[in-house]
């Protein structure tokens, strides 16, 4: 993989950050929509597969990228198809700090330190390469505006935004309803895209314990007094994540 291109959580969080105030949107979701960003790109470049509603290694061969050879090597031991849930749900401390410190190498991001209250440390990061940051948006801008299915990496990037919730960052306002809803109809146009899409909402909701469908049932019907399977749990607040970063990133 040529580091000429941009992966989808470095396009994900440049998409996220705010040009006023350097601080990235949707913090929380941001994380588990980076985690999922990860698995599409291993998809877009032939290591992993999806397998129902889990993951499968089919390719273990480095990809050349360090942050994603990390994941996929930590996917191939577990030895047999993770679901997307567990996966995206599972802990990621400072994934967020290592993009944003890998931005910031590759000078398209710069580190401005602050304080918060005059006194906590923080760190805010500002677009450099702003025509990057306009090229990103503009394709989702064209598959929005056109109508005309997108290339499956920018539906992904399409599925991803709507995901972690930057619908109203991205097309605030009353006058963004429409171009919100595009944006959300673009999860069909990528299968992969859309699964780790649904598997972010499904961990926000709090179901990353059940399956999104339960398995089909073989053999005899069930009898009158069967009781049907459990539906998967929606709507429970999600559990705050802990952990300690390098660096203090405002919100």
């Amino acid at each position: 993989m040529g580091r000429s291109r941009r992966t989808l959580p470095e396009e994900l969080l440049l998409l996220a950050l705010d040009p006023t105030t350097g601080t990235t949107a949707q913090p929380q979701s941001l994380d588990l929509g980076l985690a999922g960003a990860q698995l599409v790109e291993l998809a877009l470049a032939g290591r992993i597969a999806p397998d129902g509603d889990r993951i499968a290694v089919v390719v273990p061969r480095p990809t050349g990228d360090p942050t994603l050879d990390c994941a996929l090597e930590l996917l191939r031991r577990r030895g047999a198809p993770v679901r997307a849930v567990h996966w995206i749900g599972g802990p990621r401390l400072g994934l967020r700090q290592t993009y944003l410190s890998h931005l910031e190498r590759c000078g398209m991001v710069a580190a401005v330190p602050g304080q918060m209250c005059g006194v906590l440390p923080t760190t805010r990061y500002q677009a450099t390469e702003t025509a990057i940051s306009r090229e990103i948006r503009g394709r989702l801008d064209s598959a929005i505006r056109t109508g005309v299915p997108p290339d499956p990496r920018t539906a992904a990037l399409a599925a991803l935004a709507h995901a972690v919730g930057l619908g109203k960052h991205l097309y605030p306002g009353n006058e963004g309803r429409s171009s919100r809803s595009r944006l959300r109809d673009l999860i069909r146009h990528d299968p992969m895209g859309g699964l780790v899409a649904h598997a972010v909402m499904d961990v926000q909701n709090g179901a990353a314990a059940q399956p999104r469908r339960a398995p089909a049932v073989t053999g005899r019907p069930a009898g009158p007094g069967s009781r049907p399977a459990a539906e998967p749990a929606h709507g429970v607040p999600m559990q705050p994540r802990h952990g300690s970063m390098a660096r203090a990133v405002a919100h």
